[in-house]
């Protein structure tokens, strides 16, 4: 029995995604003609695509693209170019969004993070506890585990 598999066509559709990221979309499940063709084309999806094709981009404050970002900037930049205008800010970004408990959260979603003094910092749900985010500066955008309890989420319509 032979196994086909779709790697080469798959890396042909990353384009610059890098393979870490591919394999955080879930890799094979987005093969043509398969069931998850239907979530590979929403709107969340696409965004997420985004901000893992700018892996390796530079953290810079008040920056929206397409070379390096700040937070809110990446994630504004990947809703844009996926079809759906965000405000500038995180707090203005949570705001904007219909809030959804973490059980319910999916890939594609924006995790908002708290404090008491208001939300501080917003990145894009990976699945499996991870987001796409610009940390700080002298960092880059980059996939990481979601290091606080503090934080919240947000669908955007």
């Amino acid at each position: 029995m032979t196994v086909r598999t779709h790697t080469p066509h798959l890396l042909a559709r990353a384009g610059t995604v890098s393979a870490l990221a591919l394999a955080t979309l879930g890799g094979t499940t987005l093969a043509p003609g398969t069931a998850p063709d239907a979530e590979a084309a929403s709107l969340a999806v696409r965004a997420l695509r985004i901000a893992a094709s700018k892996q390796g981009s530079p953290y810079e404050y008040g920056a929206q693209g397409p070379h390096s970002f700040d937070c809110s900037g990446l994630t504004l930049y990947s809703y844009k170019h996926a079809g759906r205008d965000l405000p500038r800010s995180a707090a203005a970004q949570y705001g904007h969004t219909r809030h959804v408990p973490a059980p319910a959260r999916k890939r594609g979603d924006l995790v908002f993070f708290s404090s008491e003094s208001g939300i501080y910092h917003v990145g894009i749900y990976a699945g499996a506890g991870r987001i796409w985010h610009a940390p700080k500066t002298g960092t880059v955008v980059r996939l990481d585990k979601i290091w606080s309890g503090a934080v919240r989420y947000g669908r955007v319509r």
